[in-house]
């Protein structure tokens, strides 16, 4: 699987972006679909999810301002991102999990975009 994530940029506090991620390859395997970010000196964290079956996820913090739009036959996720703070400020990761059932066992595979940038002033 490879995903290709778009739509990073500056903008200031309380501003928009919308990024966009497009999965290519074993799309057909993808379960959950989502955005994670890495802000400077902190560990990667979670911001929305979204399953195979409609359910999403967001983190707390995000929680009323950002809005995760997975599109099962175009194989995309979409991150619209409202109320901007400089706190949001992150390269931003597309994620895509993959479950893979053997005889043997069953497992998830987590395959990772290179990444965007998400600038935020103040």
């Amino acid at each position: 699987v490879q995903l290709v994530e778009s739509g990073g940029g500056l903008v200031q506090a309380g501003g928009s972006l919308r990024l966009s991620c497009a999965a290519s390859g074993s799309v057909s395997y993808i379960n959950a679909m989502g955005w994670y970010r890495q802000a400077p000196g902190k560990q990667r964290e979670l911001v929305a999810v979204g399953t195979s079956d409609g359910s999403t996820n967001y983190a707390d913090s995000v929680k009323g301002r950002f809005t995760i739009t997975r599109d099962n036959a175009k194989n995309t996720v979409d991150l619209q991102m409202n109320s901007l703070k400089p706190e949001d400020t992150a390269v931003y990761y597309c994620n895509a999990v993959v479950h893979v059932a053997t005889i043997e066992r069953n497992f998830d595979i987590d395959y990772w975009g290179k990444g965007t940038l998400v600038t935020v002033s103040s």
